[in-house]
């Protein structure tokens, strides 16, 4: 039998050793975790995969491409290159996965202008020039044609119900994992005037979050191609933190529609030719305004025959 005192010893002895335990064991739990994440990362693919622009040099830019969850924004002026971005996109979803791509389809939503179908027959038929990287058998076995549904939204009714019924349906079907919407301003801008823009912005947090949703519930990448307008008109306080305080020109749509993007990438054409050994083409810029995985950073680009290339020994950060 154990006097009071050694029973008491006994059990600092004992209540000590548990702590050691626990605190080893909660050590050993973190590691553990630490390695599932890393050793397991085809269990968070929105996390880890991207989906390839199709050009090295822009992939290394974008760390790997278009985010799986999330809405991406492309805007710019015209001539700048955003549909042409779009198109290439179209491309590069039907692609296996080892190759960038998530072997699945697209839907191209027009607001404004007719879907460039020559453009893209044009862009079809130079993949095997554009995509080296990939084998000939891989991408003669790729109809390309077929995948790429095209809707067409006159309203911001028209493409609520879009994004609300026909997409999910192709999403259900496996038959698309890319969402194009082209572009996002025009329906808002023509339906909306200033005075309504508690309205606008009660809309557009609305459809940002049917995309996110979608975007969330399927792994597909939403990409929504924006216009600009003069920074004079648009510009606030809110912008200011955005990295646009330098700009001319700011996306559309102003900070209610900001809120609702992963990440914003800015385009623009220049006044120069690039060299000679990059086919030569008007220089352009693309610039990631913010993003949660890149910091601010831009790069040079030019738009051939052949679709869209990055130029890697203009990169700048």
């Amino acid at each position: 039998i154990l006097c009071n005192e050694s029973a008491e010893r006994n059990g600092v002895l004992l209540a000590a050793f548990l702590e050691v335990q626990i605190i080893s064991a909660n050590r050993l739990w973190w590691l553990w975790a630490a390695l599932q994440i890393y050793s397991e990362k085809a269990k968070f693919p929105a996390q880890h995969q991207k989906l390839s622009l199709g050009c090295k040099v822009l992939d290394n830019f974008l760390r790997g491409g278009i985010p799986l969850v999330g809405i991406t924004e492309i805007a710019g002026e015209s001539s700048a290159g955003k549909t042409q971005i779009g198109l290439q996109l179209c491309l590069c979803v039907q692609y296996p996965v080892e190759y960038g791509g998530l072997a699945s389809g697209a839907v191209y939503i027009c607001t404004e202008d007719a879907f460039p179908s020559k453009r893209l027959q044009q862009l079809i038929k130079s993949q095997h020039k554009l995509r080296s990287d990939v084998p000939t058998e891989v991408i003669k076995n790729i109809r390309f044609g077929d995948s790429i549904f095209v809707e067409h939204t006159a309203d911001v009714d028209t493409l609520t119900e879009c994004i609300t019924k026909k997409v999910p349906v192709l999403l259900l079907r496996g038959s698309i994992r890319l969402v194009i919407i082209d572009s996002i301003a025009a329906l808002f801008r023509c339906e909306f005037a200033a005075k309504d823009a508690a309205i606008k912005a009660k809309h557009l947090q609305t459809l940002g979050a049917k995309l996110h949703s979608m975007s969330s519930r399927f792994l597909t990448p939403v990409l929504c191609i924006n216009q600009v307008t003069d920074r004079v008109r648009e510009m606030n306080s809110e912008q200011i933190d955005l990295g646009l305080q330098d700009k001319k020109v700011v996306p559309a749509l102003g900070i209610s529609w900001s809120n609702q993007l992963l990440m914003r990438v800015m385009v623009a054409r220049t006044q120069h030719i690039a060299p000679a050994e990059h086919a030569g083409g008007i220089l352009r810029t693309m610039e990631v305004v913010f993003a949660p995985h890149i910091p601010q950073s831009s790069c040079y680009y030019t738009v051939d025959l052949e679709g869209v290339k990055g130029l890697d020994d203009y990169t700048q950060s």
